[in-house]
């Protein structure tokens, strides 16, 4: 075999064609990589290779079969088939010669190609961010294709002795491997057969990211191995010998087993630098879990996206395949352009149709021909389970943030934004979420789009402290308290004691001050802000925390529209910044708060942590270091906002807003009566089981604006400034949390590195690099090509 081995490689190295063929391969593959706009590294910004391994299958389709195509077919044209087989060879041995030759002479063709690694490499901001690890995983997964089309190749030649006849049936059967059961799929009868299994891209894509799957591996094995097997076939049949051997029957049997083994039981191995293709153990326990079909549509798809897109796109694909790797085939995934072929009228209405279900549009700028063009795409998804649907958000803004930042965090979101929407869509209870009432909380319209939010997933409703029992309250799993604006009475505070006790979940968001910017208005722009009474004081600092009775000034802050005069009868409009509206910008990696946009609040206090045993505290939201403590009763006047604030006035440390409180609490009930008018039978529990809560010293966070008509806005929507902030992912964060037991939000933890382009060097030395990527790798084939003339001259000169 090494003898058969070491003849081909020699004798097709010897051959101009040899040089000239994987020159065409080396020049066509840098074109499409560092030149053409729409396929260029330089284009897309980001230090990988992607495009390499997108692009080089296609191309594999008529290099291979140009290797492959003289291997038999020129020893039978030739006549020296029959001589190969005079010498003490087996069949076996001649065909894995002629193979492994043209597996070798492929890997020769790929060598030039680590130019591209050095260049990216070397372009990388900063200098060698790249991730080797997917590289070499993605390698692997050429080679396996590679060694498949040289299988496929050697079958086509084995079959005439015509190379040019060898060369189009292998690239056809190349080309319907690796795309024609996919096109078979989308058949409507076909449809439901999963007929893209048995083609190559669905294997050869996951590898190519750099993840070997072992039923991927198995797949190339056993196609392979079935192309090797044939070509063994045709030359035993032309040779007219006994078909069915034990050699032929037993190598048959052994694919067989590969096949069902690999099919059975498989393992994954992730060479990204992050493993950010590994899923978590919970998010493998979902999919592993799932009982009935679930169907995910993604709207992110359509032409000329720009490259920040391509990459969100691409990884949602990532994360789809993971998902469905451990659904058992119960996951299914497809991507569709929802404007794709409608009129005017007919887009508006699927606009509208998409927004209802809550797949929001973003209108993106691309560049073209002619321009610059505006293009309306669609970043989100819909999970279909039990027929429910569930929205998944794609693309997660940040103030603050780059572009690429946004993106970059938005990817980092997509594992958990899946398995969240999956489990919500296919669970069968919804927990239940309470709002109190009772006490002047916000009203039904001010919480219309926190209730609706929740909605989804969540049993959601109204509780009044003063009639539901306590037992009844044990069986609502997250009580959120909005805002209260009256007294709490001591039976009120002990249902809310004893359900803490037993494990309950609170979300207080509670104002301490009293003062309203409608009050202001109404009362000539000036209001005395003045301490409230809600008798929750000596609970709250038995828990733990202490909510001020002062307001928070912060430069850091939103506009609010003020009269500033009259033009014409008409009053002039202005907005201005309101120092007591600040705008909490998330910094705790804490995964409640991980990646949200700036949070809107309105006249927020101060909070004070008290060293409690047995109860970690987590800060999740502060204020900015600009910002100025003052006490109430403060006078409040509208007229500040004609001054301009001195920065000097207004620096000092983050003031706490919103802190996480977990452990074991004491109770506010420890050693004390019973309250007046207890009507149930209650043993008092002096301590509580591990639960946890939340603490927001602002009733607005939850409160969402109302338009002039009565008609309610989307939570942390700000209809004057037209700007939207992250209240609503916070609260849908915090629900899930704090009524998830699973650690499922840890998922929000997952952290990818943004890997960049240095595009300042890109735009000076664009010519440089485009010339080293596709002249280079011939120079390289050239100084081979010369090397082993010179080789051949001095063996053969005597």
């Amino acid at each position: 075999m090494l003898s058969i081995l070491k003849k081909e490689i020699v004798s097709y190295l010897s051959s101009l064609v040899a040089y000239v063929t994987i020159g065409v391969f080396l020049l066509v593959l840098g074109l499409f990589l560092w030149v053409f706009p729409d396929s260029s590294i330089l284009e897309y910004g980001y230090a990988g290779l992607e495009s390499l391994f997108s692009t080089a299958p296609y191309l594999f389709m008529f290099l291979i079969p140009a290797i492959t195509m003289r291997s038999l077919a020129e020893e039978r044209k030739e006549g020296t088939f029959e001589l190969l087989f005079t010498r003490p060879l087996t069949d076996w041995q001649i065909v894995l010669g002629k193979y492994l030759a043209s597996v070798l002479l492929v890997l020769f063709a790929l060598l030039p190609t680590l130019v591209y690694y050095f260049s990216v490499s070397t372009l990388g901001t900063p200098q060698g961010n790249i991730d080797s690890g997917a590289v070499i995983g993605s390698y692997i997964g050429l080679f396996l294709l590679g060694a498949a089309f040289a299988a496929i190749g050697l079958f086509a030649s084995s079959i005439t002795k015509n190379q040019i006849i060898a060369f189009t049936v292998a690239v056809f059967l190349c080309f319907f491997f690796y795309s024609g059961f996919d096109s078979l799929s989308q058949l409507l009868s076909l449809q439901d057969l999963g007929l893209q299994n048995l083609g190559i891209t669905e294997h050869y894509q996951s590898v190519s990211r750099g993840v070997l799957d072992t039923r991927d591996l198995t797949y190339f094995i056993v196609v392979t191995g079935i192309f090797i097997w044939l070509t063994l076939f045709v030359i035993i049949r032309q040779r007219k010998k006994k078909l069915f051997s034990a050699t032929m029957m037993g190598s048959m049997a052994a694919l067989l087993l590969v096949a069902i083994i690999g099919s059975l039981a498989f393992t994954r191995f992730d060479f990204t630098t992050e493993k950010r293709y590994t899923l978590s153990p919970i998010s493998r326990q979902i999919m592993d879990g799932l009982q009935q079909p679930v169907k995910i549509t993604v709207y992110l798809q359509g032409g000329s996206l720009p490259g920040g897109f391509k990459r969100l796109q691409g990884a949602t694909r990532d994360m789809l395949n993971d998902l469905q790797a451990y659904s058992h085939r119960k996951l299914q995934f497809e991507f569709v352009d929802p404007l794709k072929n409608l009129s005017g009228d007919q887009q508006n209405e699927a606009i509208q149709n998409l927004e209802a279900k809550g797949i929001e549009p973003t209108n993106l700028s691309v560049k073209t021909d002619d321009g610059v063009s505006q293009k309306l795409i669609f970043p989100g998804a819909l999970v279909l389970a039990n027929g429910k649907e569930i929205a998944v958000k794609l693309l997660l803004s940040r103030i603050g943030l780059s572009p690429d930042e946004v993106l970059n965090n938005s990817i980092q979101n997509l594992e958990y934004a899946f398995s969240s929407a999956i489990k919500k869509a296919t669970s069968g209870g919804k927990p239940e979420i309470g709002f109190t009432e009772g006490h002047n909380e916000l009203s039904d319209l001010q919480l219309n789009d926190a209730m609706k939010s929740l909605s989804d997933g969540y049993k959601v409703g109204r509780v009044n402290l003063t009639t539901i029992t306590i037992a009844g309250l044990q069986q609502v799993k997250l009580l959120v308290i909005p805002k209260p604006d009256k007294k709490f009475t001591e039976l009120e505070k002990f249902k809310l004691d004893q359900y803490i006790m037993h494990g309950g979940r609170v979300l207080w968001t509670i104002d301490q001050v009293s003062a309203e910017l409608d009050s202001l208005r109404g009362h000539g722009g000036e209001q005395l802000a003045f301490a409230k009474q809600l008798n929750l004081d000596d609970q709250l600092f038995r828990y733990g925390v202490r909510i001020n009775y002062d307001l928070i000034a912060d430069m850091n802050c939103s506009q609010i529209p003020v009269t500033t005069g009259s033009l014409g009868g008409q009053a002039q409009i202005q907005m201005l910044p309101w120092l007591f509206y600040p705008i909490f910008i998330p910094l705790s990696k804490h995964p409640i708060v991980k990646n949200l946009d700036g949070i809107s609040s309105e006249f927020a206090s101060t909070i004070d942590l008290l060293d409690t045993k047995d109860v970690k505290k987590t800060i999740l939201l502060t204020s900015s270091p600009y910002n100025k403590k003052m006490s109430a009763p403060h006078m409040l006047s509208l007229q500040a906002l004609e001054q301009e604030p001195n920065p000097k006035d207004f620096q000092g440390t983050p003031k706490t807003v919103g802190v996480l409180l977990e452990g074991k609490f004491v109770s506010d009930w420890r050693n004390r009566p019973l309250p007046e008018g207890l009507t149930e039978q209650v043993a008092i529990q002096p301590e509580s089981v591990p639960t946890k809560m939340i603490v927001i010293s602002d009733g607005d966070i939850l409160k969402n604006q109302v338009g002039s008509d009565g008609s309610p806005y989307p939570l942390g929507y700000d209809h004057y400034t037209q700007q939207t902030y992250g209240n609503k992912n916070l609260l849908l964060n915090i629900a899930d949390y704090m009524t998830d037991d699973s650690g499922l939000i840890a998922l929000r933890t997952k952290e990818i590195k943004l890997r960049l382009l240095n595009r300042a060097r890109i735009r000076n030395e664009k010519m440089y690099w485009q010339l080293v990527n596709t002249v280079g790798p011939l120079l390289l084939v050239l100084i081979c090509a010369i090397f082993q003339h010179y080789i051949r001259k001095r063996k053969y000169a005597h």
